[in-house]
């Protein structure tokens, strides 16, 4: 990984992010925590949904660590949904708040132009695809990405005068109602939903480039059947990765169609890389593992820089609006600009995405190995530091509509570079989310928080920073692979508690990812070994 330019440890914070230890909770700390879940529990929305899996009171964090209020560490592989591509509290980027806070600026001025915009505007425009970067227009929105989704839409539909979208199968978009029109979770459609290429449970039944081949067929005779009942649309909006859909990754030669057919009907084309911007899948942004040029960009999460921060960056062909036509009181966010720019730029200058695309191909190596071993670990694929794990019946009736046809491979995972598993001839097994909540329930009993997703919310996800070492991703992979095997074990003798009918499974032992010593139930403990010099991308992380 290439080294990265120093920044400043400020000594108050430098204890968590180096590694050193954490000093016994006190007497009231558990009860303190226990308190505040409760009262959080009796004042909160029941719509709340990671305080529930994730019962801990986070006190102080650094990179890869949050330190809660009982004393506890964890290893963070949420990353705030994806948002801290730096982790948490990056010297850069608290030098970046600092620095605005310090210098007297305001910190609200609607969407008047300042040196911190422009400065934010400049670095963004720099890291963009070369084919947009040079026509292209930006557009701030609310700080939240499905309002920069809804940005999206009503710029599409007021530049061509149509009012149709299509939209994918498993898609997430937001949470407002035009973000969720769009999305896979929505009830009252008035968006076109066409089939999302994927191997583990193909819609055709085949996988591989069959597959890849009849979705895009599909979408061509969709729009060009003039009884379809689908009109020529105002825009197509796709993710390059489908996250909240279970980690999976388009096709490059599908998205190479995608585009090839929005270009040929004059439909233009919406990127969401709300999640996959900003080095996240080995490229800066996914689409750029396709060489695909969009019309529309729509940015949020890690271009804050941690804090809220959301953007359309389009072609200026498009920029039909009115003044006004969109609007937030918060669109003109001083400090998460401050901070999105000193991310945008560390990731540029020290090749993070570069180092995502290389650990993250060396994850997901490990785990399909480990994966050979667990019959529970259905799938496992990913792109770079986006990496899902489908949890599985072994024993349970396959699904006979969908995972490819065919022989049976003759090796039951693909190279590191491949984005997933494919499954033997009779299909794949009933997803397991029952499985996934166990499995994340070890995982946090043992110092790692992770993710779930998916179709059935059966896809454990790994979303750790860009800065992890080397070191904190076997720890990562040890910690996860402990909780398998106490899962497997648990539920080897008793009837799978999927959620779907099946029948008990009996795994082996699983092994080790061959990283460290294996750890037994109890208090999370940490990662061996010194920790990188104050400055080193990761430091800032318990290592």
């Amino acid at each position: 990984m290439p080294k990265p330019s120093a920044g400043r440890v400020p000594e108050a914070r430098s204890a968590v992010g180096e590694g050193a230890p954490v000093a016994r909770a006190s007497a009231g700390g558990r009860p303190a925590q226990e308190g505040i879940l409760r009262r959080q529990s009796l004042r909160e929305s029941a719509a709340r949904t990671y305080a529930r899996s994730l019962p801990i009171v986070p006190v102080r964090a650094r990179g890869l660590t949050i330190e809660g209020a009982d004393g506890r560490r964890y290893l963070d592989c949420l990353s705030g949904a994806g948002t801290l591509a730096l982790g948490h509290n990056h010297p850069v980027v608290l030098e970046a708040i600092r620095k605005v806070l310090d210098s007297g600026a305001p910190l609200h001025v609607l969407d008047l132009a300042t040196p911190v915009k422009d400065a934010f505007t400049t670095e963004l425009f720099r890291s963009l695809p070369s084919g947009l970067a040079d026509r292209a227009r930006v557009q701030f929105c609310g700080p939240a990405g499905t309002d920069a989704v809804e940005a999206a839409l009503k710029l599409v539909r007021a530049a061509t005068g149509r009012t149709g979208v299509l939209a994918f199968t498993g898609a997430y978009h937001g949470m407002t109602a035009g973000s969720l029109d769009a999305s896979g979770g929505a009830f009252d459609v008035r968006v076109t939903r066409l089939p999302y290429p994927q191997d583990y449970r193909c819609p055709f039944g085949v996988g591989g480039e069959r597959g890849t081949e009849l979705a895009a067929r599909w979408t061509e005779s969709v729009l060009d059947d003039p009884k379809s009942g689908v009109r020529t649309p105002a825009g197509m909006i796709l993710e390059p990765v489908q996250g909240e859909g279970g980690v999976i990754p388009a096709p490059d030669a599908w998205m190479q169609r995608m585009r090839q057919i929005t270009a040929e009907r004059s439909i233009p084309l919406i990127a969401d890389e709300v999640q996959t911007g900003v080095g996240r899948t080995g490229a800066f942004w996914a689409v750029e593992h396709s060489g695909v040029t969009p019309d529309v960009m729509v940015l949020s999460k890690a271009i804050g820089g941690s804090l809220p921060l959301a953007v359309i960056v389009y072609r200026d062909s498009l920029d039909v609006w009115e003044p006004g036509a969109h609007a937030g009181t918060f669109r003109g966010n001083q400090l998460a600009m401050a901070a999105g720019t000193a991310t945008l730029a560390y990731v540029r200058a020290n090749g993070l995405a570069d180092h995502a695309a290389r650990l993250g191909a060396r994850m997901l190596s490990q785990l399909r190995q480990l994966a050979q071993r667990v019959p529970y670990m259905g799938d496992v694929r990913g792109r770079g530091l986006m990496i899902g794990i489908e949890m599985v019946d072994p024993e349970g009736a396959c699904d006979r509509t969908s995972g490819p046809a065919g022989a049976v491979p003759s090796t039951p995972h693909p190279p590191a570079g491949a984005t997933s598993t494919p499954e033997a001839a009779h299909g794949p097994h009933p997803a397991a989310p029952g499985l996934a909540v166990a499995v994340q329930r070890e995982c946090l009993r043992r110092g790692l928080i992770v993710e779930l997703g998916g179709r059935h919310g059966s896809v454990v996800r790994l979303l750790p920073p860009l800065t992890i070492t080397d070191e904190q991703a076997a720890a990562v992979l040890d910690r996860l692979a402990d909780a398998m095997e106490v899962v497997a074990r648990t539920h080897a003798d008793r009837p799978c508690q999927a959620g779907h009918p099946g029948h008990a499974g009996r795994p082996g032992h699983i092994g080790r990812t061959g990283h460290a010593r294996h750890h037994r139930p109890g208090p999370p403990q940490q990662p061996t070994g010194p920790p990188p010099p104050p400055g080193a991308a990761g430091a800032q992380g318990d290592s």
